[in-house]
């Protein structure tokens, strides 16, 4: 077995490491080091950061709810773009999977919303 088809992958690998590592190094040895307390406190979008326990802060269970949404509807959205791409060369069959698709997420998201998932309070 010939490793020689590997040979450009291995080396872009190498670069890119390569690449990040100077670029980390540049920054600690060209960057400025002026620290005060407003750095070195945690950025909240520009509003005063809330005090939190010791332990860490409790989040409702709605941030992740959400962030389980935006994933299904994000995959959602990756399965549309190799179909669209290939529409072409689909028979009826890949029309009639992606309608079933389609309307399988529409479903879920009915679903969400009627549950009231989506209402951000």
């Amino acid at each position: 077995m010939s490793l020689s088809p590997y040979v450009p992958i291995i080396g872009l690998f190498a670069l890119a490491a390569g690449f990040a590592l100077f670029s980390v190094a540049a920054a600690r040895l060209a960057g400025p080091r002026r620290y005060n307390k407003a750095k070195l406190e945690a950025y909240e979008c520009g509003i005063e950061p809330s005090p939190q326990p010791v332990g860490g802060g409790r989040f409702p269970i709605k941030f992740y709810l959400t962030a389980m949404l935006f994933i299904v509807f994000d995959i959602e959205i990756i399965f549309l773009y190799p179909w669209a791409v290939s529409f072409d060369a689909l028979p009826i069959f890949g029309f009639v999977e992606m309608v079933l698709f389609i309307v399988a997420v529409f479903v879920a998201y009915a679903y969400v919303w009627r549950r009231g998932g989506l209402d951000w309070d």
